[in-house]
């Protein structure tokens, strides 16, 4: 194209292209940089991706690009919000009497941890529920069959709502168990993420060919728009409005541990029956809302008082781009600060806020039992550095950290002394707090304490502890490494 234009016009088109080419980068980044500047983010965010734009132009620009963007103010994310808000306050304004009862013998029962799901509830966010019965599922091995023990059982409905689904052995179970539910008419409504499932391959239109309603959430590219923050992390099953399931287990044959795959996956899913099923179904509804621009009714059988029993007093939390607080970690960091005596938690990805660091060191100093138990080798070259780099000033505090060595631990869980309990999609750091949709469950209960605090000293077996000692003595170039993929948390 430049010879052409050379034999056309009889000049050299090089030194015109490569002045056009500066002045035109050397604009976008002023104009990013003033962008960023005036959106007011946090003052380390903004830093970080000016340091990334200056120091490498082009390389800044395209991360920027698919990961910077910040379009949670735009139209779309602002009305989901206000919608979102509206369907919370209806559903609520059916359980206020009942839910004042349950706010004081929640008080009663547990003191200050009561605070959480007032919290959750001044802010419009969870509705406390009491009849509930909980069973923790460790591993794909123990999700997979209740999971599709319950969808064969389904009789009106199943809802699905999940990060990621390939179209691999468990994939293919659930599409023939799906597609067998449809002819016995069976109402199947299907969430996916578009980028979290990249392997979902012909599920979709399958389902779709036979009567199901699928949507991909946030489509990967409409109008050449491209944009990798704001997924929908969340796992999410509902069936007939009476069963549900949540935690950190994708639909996907690598948790099932059946040797196919090399790596050994531990991780924790949640299956309830009770009253918390109708909050899950609320929280499926808003996302089949903004996916659909269609609702279905606050009617049996989607939402109804459960027959069960139980007494696993049950918040449900839930975050999102357009939530005007970050609820899974102001969650988890009340929870923190209201434990009396021991706190365990278990992630996959700790790239912790200044809000969550502060509150473990807090409370190790506090003299509490601080435990986190976090994989020995991560999934990522760069999250897993950045993670190493928050080591030295835990270990100074008195936290307790261990690496899970048997294979890689994605469970997100949370126990506080001995009658609380978190089990969620929400891993620790930014994208989950601020930029994705995920799902966490608290409950105030002994009993679900004791089995998940049973589920850490057991997972403890395979894990090595973390001497302060040594940590401070490792090779420099490995410190140096840490520190490096430190600067590029704010941005992870």
């Amino acid at each position: 194209m430049q010879q052409l234009y050379s034999f056309i016009y009889g000049i050299d088109w090089h030194p015109y292209m490569k002045v056009g080419s500066t002045i035109l980068v050397t604009l976008t980044l002023i104009g990013v940089v003033i962008t960023i500047l005036m959106e007011n983010r946090n003052p380390v965010k903004a830093i970080a991706y000016i340091m990334l734009l200056v120091f490498v132009p082009v390389l800044g620009l395209i991360i920027y690009y698919y990961l910077g963007r910040d379009y949670r103010k735009k139209r779309r994310f602002t009305l989901k919000g206000t919608k979102d808000e509206v369907l919370f306050e209806s559903y609520m304004q059916m359980q206020r009497a009942e839910l004042e009862q349950m706010q004081i013998e929640l008080r009663q029962l547990q003191g200050k941890k009561q605070e959480i799901s007032a919290m959750l509830l001044n802010t419009r966010q969870s509705i406390l529920t009491k009849n509930n019965e909980v069973k923790i599922l460790v591993n794909g091995e123990e999700k997979f069959p209740e999971v599709f023990n319950a969808l064969r059982n389904a009789k009106h409905h199943i809802h699905i709502e999940y990060y990621i689904v390939t179209n691999d052995d468990i994939g293919k179970e659930l599409l023939n168990i799906l597609l067998e539910k449809i002819n016995q008419g069976v109402q199947v409504r299907f969430i996916y993420d578009d980028m979290g499932s990249n392997h979902i391959s012909k599920i979709p239109q399958l389902l779709k060919d036979h009567g199901a309603e699928v949507y991909a959430f946030a489509p990967v590219r409409i109008n050449f728009y491209v944009n990798a923050n704001y997924r929908n992390h969340r796992k999410i099953i509902v069936v007939d409005g009476t069963t549900g399931f949540v935690g950190g287990i994708n639909l996907d044959d690598r948790y099932l541990n059946n040797g196919k795959h090399e790596l050994f996956w531990r991780d924790t899913h949640l299956k309830i029956v009770g009253d918390a099923v109708n909050i899950l179904q609320l929280q499926f509804l808003m996302s089949y809302r903004y996916c659909s621009k269609k609702v279905f009714p606050f009617a049996t059988p989607y939402f109804q008082r459960s027959a069960c029993v139980g007494n696993c007093f049950t918040d449900i939390v839930a975050s999102a781009p357009d939530s005007e607080w970050p609820m899974a970690m102001n969650a988890m960091v009340l929870a923190i600060n209201v434990a009396q005596r021991r706190i365990r938690i278990t992630n996959p990805y700790f790239i912790p806020t200044d809000q969550v660091l502060s509150a473990l060191q807090i409370a190790a100093l506090a003299g509490k039992d601080v435990e986190l138990l976090l994989p020995y080798r991560g999934d990522s070259f760069i999250v897993q550095h950045a993670a190493l780099s928050y080591m030295k000033p835990l270990l100074e505090a008195g936290v307790k950290v261990y690496f899970y060595t048997r294979g890689f631990i994605h469970a997100k869980t949370m126990v506080i002394d001995d009658n609380l309990s978190w089990i969620s999609s929400v891993n620790l750091d930014n994208r989950s707090f601020y930029l994705n949709c995920e799902i966490g469950v608290m409950m105030y209960d002994e009993e679900t304490a004791k089995k998940l605090n049973r589920i850490f000293d057991e997972d403890l077996l395979y894990a090595a502890p973390v001497q302060e000692t040594r940590w401070n003595k490792r090779n420099p170039l490995k410190r140096f490494m840490d520190s490096a993929c430190r600067l590029l948390a704010p941005l992870l």
